[in-house]
């Protein structure tokens, strides 16, 4: 291990490597022009590991969100993941309503923003939706 490290380089990111094919990690070609790729077993380790750095950083930010029930929770961490937890920080309102349990202004705050009206209006409405409701 130690050997490849050295030899290899260690990128904890998308790079590319001496000869232009895109690494990651120790070596590691993800270059689909190359052959290169991930396994659905390391995509979902990654989708794992993503989630609970999410979780952890929602329940840290958000002393409530531990309370919600995991319908909720897990829009939460939908929005997150697609705007990161500062993005979702950029939702006051919404935050505000779901705290308060008033999840069906939080939905309308949701979809009153350039997220729902430009950038993915279909899994904003989809998310806002579980969000009211609590249903999947």
């Amino acid at each position: 291990i130690e050997q490849l490290r050295r030899d290899e380089g260690e990128a904890l990111h998308a790079h590319e490597d001496h000869l232009g094919h895109v690494t990651i990690g120790v070596g590691r070609l993800i270059d689909k022009r190359r052959g290169g790729g991930i396994s659905r077993e390391e995509a979902a380790y990654l989708l794992n590991n993503d989630i609970a750095r999410i979780d952890q950083t929602l329940r840290a930010r958000l002393p409530w969100f531990a309370a919600l029930d995991e319908v909720r929770q897990c829009a939460l961490v939908n929005m997150a993941f697609q705007l990161g937890t500062e993005g979702i920080m950029r939702f006051p309102k919404m935050l505000a309503a779901v705290r308060d349990g008033h999840y069906y202004d939080a939905e309308q705050h949701g979809l009153d923003s350039k997220w729902a009206r430009e950038q993915t209006p279909a899994r904003a409405r989809r998310v806002m939706r579980q969000l009211a409701t609590g249903e999947w």
